[in-house]
């Protein structure tokens, strides 16, 4: 069967272990189309106003994979870690899919949810199987051949400092060129880029501005480079558990690198009508600007999003960056 992967959401984060996974399994993995100005306008047709960016932007991806595949794998993802949960338009996501793209071939909407234990990665790889008729060796057999991956895929990111969009959907990794790795050095301003990776990695949403300011010589810094036990010392900083995985990441990856004082500012991408950045946002920027002092960018992304202003408002970032490592 060719199964059809959505190159948008939690494509950034899990797609090396849903293409060893699937392939493991004897299946043909086909990505859609990179997002583009049609593609988002399809998205944006297809699906309810109301809806976020990256939430219009997925749905152009399915409408893209539709005539091109037999099955299209969008997970229901209910949790991704114990006792934190994800927006609920990924929990229903698979729904909202089926009532506003007609003729799609079958969705596989395995449930994943993790919230009472990581047990619950299992129950989700063997609902997969069950829908392609594998059986439970089989399935066990290609997830821990999946997890493998996955496990490579992560730790690359954090040692060699590279993004996602950089690599993929090529999993056969290469360590960056000599000039890359010379970014991450002190000679370089340091900023966090903060915000989701479904709007940081998607070239086309964000504008391409990894690119852009690996151009200007930053020496960037996303949650994803930042390991699972950094972001969870820095999210003590918050005066109580933070229930959003996300939301936690992004907290908890500025306040560990701010308490350090390795940061020369901070930018935070968030796309319009997202409730729980609409918080993180608005906390990252209070803290800051009572205790830390460095400069701080508030980036929005929507489907009116305009680069020439958008290109404006970074330039004026990186010139106080400037004018700051002067002084």
């Amino acid at each position: 069967m060719k199964i059809g992967i959505p190159r948008a959401l939690f494509y950034y984060e899990y797609y090396p272990f849903w293409k060893v996974f699937f392939e493991a399994l004897g299946q043909q993995v086909v990505l859609s189309s990179s997002t583009n100005e049609a593609l988002l306008k399809k998205g944006v047709a297809l699906c309810v106003d109301d809806a976020c960016l990256p939430i219009k932007s997925f749905h152009g991806h399915v409408a893209d994979l539709a005539d091109k595949v037999d099955a299209i794998f969008i997970p229901r993802i209910v949790s991704i870690e114990p006792q934190k949960y994800l927006c609920p338009k990924f929990l229903g996501l698979p729904d909202m899919i089926r009532n506003s793209i007609p003729k799609l071939p079958p969705l596989i909407d395995a449930e994943l949810n993790l919230y009472k234990s990581k047990k619950g990665i299992k129950n989700h790889v063997i609902q997969i199987g069950d829908a392609l008729n594998k059986n439970k060796t089989e399935v066990l057999r290609a997830y821990h051949k999946a997890a493998s991956a996955q496990k490579k895929y992560k730790q690359f990111i954090i040692t060699y400092k590279t993004a996602p969009c950089e690599i993929l959907p090529d999993i056969d990794f290469k360590p960056p060129k000599q000039e890359e790795s010379e970014l991450h050095t002190a000679s370089y301003p340091k900023v966090l880029l903060v915000g989701h990776h479904y709007n940081i990695y998607d070239t086309f949403l964000s504008m391409n501005l990894v690119a852009k300011l690996k151009r200007q010589h930053i020496n960037l810094i996303t949650t994803d480079m930042v390991s699972d036990s950094e972001i969870k010392k820095g999210a003590k900083k918050l005066t109580k558990d933070m229930f959003w995985t996300l939301g936690e990441r992004s907290l908890g990856a500025a306040f560990y690198f701010l308490d350090k004082g390795e940061l020369d500012g901070i930018i935070h991408v968030a796309s319009f009508g997202c409730g729980p950045d609409s918080f993180v946002g608005e906390l990252l920027e209070r803290k800051i600007k009572r205790y830390y002092k460095i400069p701080f960018l508030y980036l929005t992304l929507d489907e009116h999003a305009a680069e020439a202003g958008f290109d404006t408002r970074l330039e004026a970032f990186l010139d106080v960056l400037e004018g700051r490592k002067v002084q």
